[in-house]
């Protein structure tokens, strides 16, 4: 069995900022560190930051006064915001870069005079922080069939922004029915999109033309994992998202010559090598390890000026 491994997975750049971030902040060790919501969607990496110390909530309400807030990667609406100030609490921004280029946008097409639908999942802890900019301007559509009833008050100041853990792929065929519906829409550039997040999909298609079994190593709350399945599985290949080796049936194995693996952009490449461990001890030892070309990314985002300067 040939084991393929897909290039780029795992941690984007702004995963491994904001787990910078609290482990920065732990290493201060001059007082308690909470985190707003879990820092990525992976409960390996939340799981090994609540061992060193952290603690993860969802309201500010529940941070006492003294303590650090870090506010996770994917950002948090201005309500938020002044909870946390309310009681004075020191917090440190951990919100993805790319996320926070999205919220500017919102503030200044708002300041403009535009309404703004925003593509993306309802309930996603993204979308809540991004649609919290400016609640009272804001239109979420998920769907075309949602493009098909949606109602706004001045369809000729109207803007548009993504969830970024969607990529170009997910989005094409709203932005289409949106540009249909909406002449006068004001869409987002190529290069709002998440660029991890569209490498992550395309590098999918790639695996999927070689592999017979696409496994993802993710988490189930993890956007951007759960739409590497799907793409994988668009292009007919079985494809299942896993969180660690133990949730591999050996069933899938059945006539498969090549399994393909990736990782959501969440996903520590500890449980991708546990996941090839485990599929090398299933092939009795005559597993083939073998990668697409690797892919160098290229970006890294600063840390906040607080720990830089610390």
């Amino acid at each position: 069995m040939r084991i393929l491994l897909a290039s780029p997975r795992g941690f984007c750049a702004g995963v491994d900022r904001a787990i910078e971030i609290v482990d920065l902040a732990l290493q201060r060790a001059d007082r308690l560190v909470f985190v707003r919501h879990e820092i990525v969607h992976n409960r390996h990496v939340v799981d090994g930051l609540r061992d060193k110390g952290a603690t993860f909530i969802e309201d500010p309400e529940d941070v006492p006064e003294g303590a650090v807030l870090i506010y996770s990667a994917h950002g948090v609406s201005p309500a938020i915001r002044e909870r946390a100030e309310s009681r004075q609490l020191e917090t440190i921004d951990a919100t993805c870069p790319l996320v926070t280029k999205v919220h500017n946008e919102v503030h200044r097409m708002v300041s403009l005079g535009f309404e703004i639908v925003m593509i993306g999942h309802q309930g996603h802890v993204e979308v809540e922080g991004t649609m919290g900019q400016a609640p009272a301007s804001m239109y979420l559509v998920e769907t075309v069939d949602d493009v098909s009833t949606l109602e706004v008050r001045n369809p000729e100041r109207l803007g548009c922004v993504t969830q970024t853990t969607l990529s170009v792929d997910d989005t094409r065929d709203v932005m289409l029915a949106l540009a249909g519906r909406f002449p006068q829409i004001v869409l987002p550039k190529r290069d709002d999109i998440c660029y991890a997040t569209q490498n992550r999909q395309d590098a999918v298609k790639e695996l999927a033309s070689h592999a017979d079994l696409v496994l993802v190593v993710g988490a189930p709350a993890s956007s951007n994992s759960n739409r590497l399945v799907e793409v994988a599985s668009r292009l007919g290949v079985r494809s299942f998202l896993i969180q660690t080796a133990e949730d591999v049936d050996p069933d899938w194995l059945k006539d498969v010559d090549c399994v393909g693996i990736t990782a959501g952009a969440s996903t520590p490449d500890i449980l991708v090598q546990g996941v090839i461990e485990h599929l090398s001890e299933l092939a009795g030892g005559h597993a083939i390890l073998d990668s697409l070309p690797e892919v160098d990314e290229g970006v890294r985002f600063k840390l906040p000026r607080e720990l830089r300067e610390a």
